[in-house]
């Protein structure tokens, strides 16, 4: 692990490559899995504020379950996390030609619509946060729906971090980022070296 101010970076961020390929896992880290993603009240409240502004381009389902139980619930394991449709779907997906699926969160900000409100675990996936004392880790989920987003990141040569730069200035801030950089650049020049 990399020590970068008051978090533990795992050295598959540095190591791994990875690059998100829509056209192949067609977004299924929005669909697949037992619960929905995890949410911070002030993130809940954030989502809230802006549904009017979506709420007319959520699927029928998502409609269905956001007026009768909101856009969150607490999961099995007593986490808050976003509502989703039958046991599946985030009730935030939306799908585009071909069947990608997209966060309409996502959508919304993109085309300067609403202010960033994708949940902070959805946008720094396949990172996950782990308290670890008063530190931070900060690990790469590895998961077979990802598979093709390693393959990307090799071909295009895009390490993990620095496929996930905005979602991680976002958590940790610029300088946080920039010294993650310069360390990851050193420690992997220093492990070419040593081959």
């Amino acid at each position: 692990m990399l020590q970068i101010k008051d978090t533990l970076v795992s050295l598959d961020l540095v190591e791994e490559y990875f690059k998100c390929d829509l056209s192949q896992c067609l977004g299924q880290c929005c669909v697949e899995g037992e619960a929905g993603a995890p949410v911070t009240i002030g993130e809940v409240r954030a989502i809230e504020d802006v549904l009017p502004g979506i709420y007319d381009e959520m699927l029928p389902g998502a409609k269905r379950v956001v007026e009768e139980q909101g856009v969150c619930y607490v999961d099995e394991e007593g986490d808050l996390v976003t509502s989703i449709v039958d046991g599946r779907d985030c009730v935030f997906t939306t799908y585009a030609p071909g069947g990608v699926c997209l966060c309409l969160l996502e959508k919304a900000y993109r085309e300067g619509r609403i202010p960033q409100t994708k949940p902070m675990s959805c946008h720094l996936y396949p990172v996950r946060l782990d308290p670890v004392g008063v530190m931070t880790a900060v690990n790469l989920h590895k998961w077979n729906v990802c598979k093709c987003a390693l393959k990307e990141g090799r071909k295009n040569r895009v390490r993990a971090y620095e496929f996930l730069k905005e979602p991680l200035t976002r958590r940790f801030g610029q300088e946080w980022y920039d010294e993650l950089d310069l360390t990851a650049r050193e420690y992997l020049r220093q492990k070419k070296e040593e081959k």
